[in-house]
């Protein structure tokens, strides 16, 4: 993780106003993040509504003026940052339609997006810009892939960072001011594939410990133990066990060991779990969600 040097507060603009929005925001804001400093552009009156009236921000629904801070009544400072945060299937949709209003202000652009490589949001952005023959010698808009997960909304998120060679030293302090509000954990990776292989370990990990505490839960239940009790003792017993890594001199399978005495009922667990295939489990997995975040931005490089 890196360690980023006090900075001025960026102004940033959401484009969509879902939930890894709202951990994000409400992170800034705890923190003393200035209101006049945010804007969001959201499509949904309802929710516009909400993130209004809850953050106290300018909500909008048109992603131009959320961008440029136009007819805004707390923030019209010009933008720094623009994080994108909407749904992969509309994306290349609405990076057209900003398209121009990020050649305009040259902001730091994150994506939130998974799946979706940097080509493909530099292709989008400046599409109409090559078509007119003004590319060349352009400045580019300088981009960011980051890979979030939802413990985000909790505050136990981790994130990887991957930057374009347009971004500079102070963006990527500004990316870092956005990510260390949503992850005790954040790391910046060398190379594009790179975010794929965070996806697979942490950005979908979530769910592969979800499965484990719903596995131990059902077993819990076969057992005897109440539906709660056995949920929430599998639950706390994941948490303290991730803990115990992120605390422990040890590497993970020296705790393992620790914890494992021989011909004790922990070793009778483990050799099972070994015998029909957990770990292999695992680790294939992993390697299948990899393999799908890069079909994913084939697909999408053909938006």
């Amino acid at each position: 993780m890196s360690s980023s040097s006090s900075i001025a507060p960026p102004c940033i603009t959401f484009i969509g106003g879902g939930n890894m929005c709202e951990a994000i925001l409400s992170g800034l804001l705890k923190t003393g993040h200035p209101l006049t400093h945010v804007r969001v552009s959201e499509p949904t009156p309802q929710r516009q509504e909400y993130l209004r009236s809850t953050y106290k921000i300018d909500v909008f629904g048109d992603n131009n003026q959320a961008i440029t801070g136009a007819s805004g009544q707390v923030s019209t400072a010009p933008v720094d940052v623009v994080v994108l945060a909407v749904k992969p299937q509309v994306v290349g949709e609405v990076v057209r339609g900003i398209a121009q209003s990020l050649q305009q202000t040259q902001p730091l652009v994150i994506s939130i997006v998974a799946g979706v490589a940097i080509k493909d949001f530099s292709r989008w952005i400046h599409h109409q810009e090559k078509q007119q023959g003004s590319a060349t010698g352009g400045k580019r808009v300088p981009l960011v892939r980051m890979m979030p997960n939802t413990p985000a909304l909790v505050g136990e998120g981790a994130a990887g960072m991957f930057a374009d060679a347009d971004v500079s030293q102070e963006q990527r302090m500004q990316t870092e001011y956005v990510v260390r509000n949503i992850a005790k954990e954040y790391f910046w990776v060398d190379t594009e594939s790179g975010v794929d292989a965070v996806c697979a370990v942490s950005g979908s990990g979530p769910a592969y410990f979800f499965l484990v505490i719903e596995a131990m839960e059902k077993a819990g239940i076969a057992m005897g133990l109440d539906a709660e009790v056995a949920k929430r003792l599998a639950a706390q017993t994941a948490l303290g066990a991730a803990k115990m890594v992120l605390t422990s001199e040890d590497d993970v399978a020296t705790l393992r060991t620790k914890v494992t005495s021989p011909n004790g009922t922990t070793q009778a667990a483990i050799e099972k779990m070994i015998e029909v295939g957990v770990p292999q489990g695992i680790a294939q997995g992993v390697a299948a969600c990899r393999e799908r975040c890069s079909t994913l931005s084939e697909e999408f490089g053909k938006l």
